[in-house]
């Protein structure tokens, strides 16, 4: 077995420069973990990362959390052909940016590819038989950048966050790979209001997309959100949907059949209540809202698909149904796309 290289730096053993160990056709475990931080501002996004060994390729079949809510709000894992900075920490959200005299940088400086996602105490995520995220050799993602937004920092140890994800990983190649296309908006919702956040995008990948996990995520705001297959602009599919106060884990998808194929179209709606004075926005902290849909899924062949991302406007100037400023859909099933 190959031994990961370590860089110490300050007494803080980094994995910035450190490899994923060769194994031999068997799963193992990697910890991708924070290296004991202290943020020094709360709604803080830090990112760490870890460089794979671009002589190999590596197939990750599992993701098990080390992470409170009482710490970390959510994470994220990034794959990426290149980081974001060089550094084993640094400032990765746009907070970071309204801090005096805080430099911050992105997760990915290019390809960005988001593999996984944890927050509210979501257990771990086992893929299915046979399908695994490529990396290293043969992937665009030679990088994986492990995000944490640090929404408060009264619960943090004195010793120093070590939140991250354990990695189950194989160099066993395996026939399906794994993606997540992520669905999202900008927009507003008005005071005393109930606002429809909505984004579609059209599918033109040539291959057949096999969906078979889902993820929903808002902040305080947020009621429902569903997610949806659309044939022919008029034929809605439930791909799946979930109350985003309730653990925001992958949940299997209502139908591994709906598969998605050229033409189809994907949409997403986050249905908010918003019982306060002033208008809330989309924006990065616990204040703001997110609207996202993650559809985890499986293709044949050697890459995801992309891009890996379908985002919208949103409210009050995109919709579903607009033609001039929306997706043109009809048929729009109101009721079961806002409630549960």
């Amino acid at each position: 077995m190959a031994l990961r290289e370590l860089v110490w730096f300050s007494s803080i053993c980094l994995t910035f420069l450190g490899f994923i160990p060769a194994i031999q056709g068997e799963e193992a475990h990697f910890p991708l973990l924070m290296p004991r931080v202290l943020p020094e501002n709360e709604e803080s996004y830090l990112c760490t990362p870890l460089r794979i060994n671009e002589d190999q390729s590596y197939f990750i079949t599992g993701f098990n959390p080390n992470v409170s809510t009482h710490v970390a709000h959510h994470m994220l894992i990034y794959g990426c052909e290149e980081p974001g900075s060089m550094d084993p920490i640094w400032n990765c959200g746009e907070m970071a940016a309204k801090q005096p005299g805080v430099v911050s940088e992105q997760p990915c400086k290019s390809k960005p590819n988001i593999i996984y996602a944890w927050a509210h105490e979501a257990p771990k995520l086992d893929l299915p038989k046979d399908v695994g995220f490529r990396i290293g050799k043969d992937s665009s993602i030679k990088y994986l950048v492990l995000q944490v937004h640090y929404g408060k920092l009264d619960n943090l140890p004195s010793s120093g966050d070590d939140s991250g994800v354990f990695l189950q990983f194989t160099e066993k190649p395996q026939p399906k790979v794994a993606g997540v296309l992520l669905l999202g908006t900008g927009g507003l919702a008005p005071p005393h209001s109930t606002t429809f956040f909505e984004t579609a995008c059209e599918i033109d990948d040539p291959r057949v997309i096999h969906p078979f996990a889902y993820r929903v995520h808002t902040h305080a705001l947020g009621k429902v959100v569903s997610g949806w297959r659309v044939q022919g602009k008029s034929k809605w599919d439930l791909i799946g949907k979930k109350n985003p106060q309730q653990p925001q884990m992958f949940y299997p998808v209502e139908h591994e059949e709906n598969v998605l194929t050229t033409g189809d179209v994907i949409a997403a709606r986050c249905t908010m209540v918003n019982s306060r004075d002033e208008t809330v926005y989309i924006g990065s902290t616990n204040n703001d809202e997110m609207c996202n849909f993650y559809l985890m899924y499986w293709v044949d062949g050697g890459e995801p698909i992309s891009p890996n991302t379908c985002f919208t406007p949103g409210p009050p100037n995109w919709s579903w149904g607009g033609w001039a400023m929306g997706a043109g859909l009809e048929n729009i099933p109101d009721e079961a796309a806002s409630t549960l």
